[in-house]
C-alpha cells in the first residue's frame, strides 16, 4: 500500500486572534477549546489558534490565500505573516511511527491526530516569533548594562526605562499565557500511539527547551532593567538631595550677607 503524504503549513502573526469572532464568520468551522478547525473547499483544513497562528493541512495555495485574505478583512490591522513553519507527515502503516529526518511517520491520520499535529506546528511557529522578540529585548538590555558597566551610571531619563520594563513584563505575561498550551492536548491523552508521536514531535521542534530558554531570557531582561532603573533612581535622589543642600547653603549665605 503506497504511503500518503500530508503537509502541515503554519503561519504566525504579531496579533492574537479571537476565536469567538472568527467562529461567527467561519460558520462551517468547528470550535473546540483553543482551536477553530475550518474545512476548506479543496478538502483541507485550516486550524486557527488564539495566539495568532493558523495551520493549514492539505490546503492548496489558493485556499491558503483565501483564508488569509478573509482573516485580514475580519481582523483589521492584521500584519503580514511573520513566521512560517512546515511539517511533512507520511501515512504509512508499514513504517514505525515517529519522526525520522524531519518527516513524521504515522500509521493512520485521523481528524483528532491531525489536530494534535497542527497544534504542535502552530506552537512552534508562535514560539519562533516570541524568540525573535525576546532576542531583541535581550540585546537592548545588554546595551544598557554595558553602558552602566563602562560609565558607572545611566541616563537620568527613567520614562523610557519604565516603558521598556512594561514591554518586558507584558511580553513575559503573553508568552506564559500562550505557551501554557504546551500541556498535552486531549487528542494525545486519548490515543496511546499519538501520545508517543506527540512526544517525538515536541522533541523534533524542541518545544520544552525553547520555552525554558525564553523564560530564562525574559527573567534576565526584567532583572537587568530593574537594576538599571534602580541606579537611575538613586542618581536622581542624590541629585535631588544635593540640590536641597545647595538651596539651604544659598539661603544661609544670603542671610549672612543681609546682616
Amino acid at each position: 500500500m503506497p504511503a500518503t503524504e500530508h503537509v502541515f503549513q503554519a503561519v504566525a502573526f504579531v496579533e492574537n486572534l479571537s476565536l469567538k469572532d472568527l467562529a461567527g464568520a467561519f460558520e462551517s468551522g468547528r470550535r473546540a477549546g483553543y482551536e477553530l478547525a475550518v474545512p476548506l473547499p479543496d478538502g483541507g483544513t485550516a486550524f486557527m489558534y488564539p495566539f495568532g497562528a493558523v495551520v493549514f493541512h492539505h490546503a492548496s495555495a489558493a485556499a491558503r490565500a483565501d483564508i488569509l485574505e478573509r482573516l485580514r478583512k475580519l481582523r483589521p490591522g492584521l500584519t503580514t505573516a511573520v513566521i512560517n513553519e512546515e511539517l511533512t507527515v507520511r501515512e504509512d502503516p508499514e513504517q514505525p511511527a515517529g519522526v525520522t529526518q524531519g518527516v513524521l511517520y504515522i500509521d493512520k491520520l485521523t481528524a483528532a491526530r491531525a489536530g494534535v499535529i497542527a497544534l504542535t506546528v502552530g506552537q512552534s511557529a508562535s514560539m519562533e516569533y516570541y524568540e525573535n522578540i525576546v532576542e531583541q529585548m535581550f540585546a537592548r538590555t545588554g546595551q544598557l548594562v554595558d553602558r552602566l558597566e563602562k560609565s558607572g551610571t545611566v541616563s537620568l531619563r527613567t520614562k523610557p526605562l519604565h516603558r521598556f520594563i512594561g514591554e518586558a513584563v507584558s511580553t513575559r505575561s503573553e508568552v506564559l499565557s500562550v505557551l501554557h498550551l504546551l500541556d498535552k492536548p486531549d487528542g494525545a491523552w486519548d490515543d496511546p500511539a499519538m501520545n508517543e508521536i506527540y512526544a517525538d514531535l515536541r522533541a523534533e521542534f524542541d518545544l520544552l527547551d525553547r520555552y525554558g530558554a525564553l523564560e530564562s531570557k525574559l527573567r534576565s531582561v526584567q532583572e537587568g532593567l530593574e537594576l538599571v532603573l534602580d541606579v537611575a533612581r538613586d542618581r536622581r535622589i542624590v541629585l535631588l538631595e544635593a540640590t536641597v543642600v545647595l538651596l539651604i547653603v544659598t539661603e544661609l549665605a544670603l542671610s549672612l550677607l543681609r546682616r
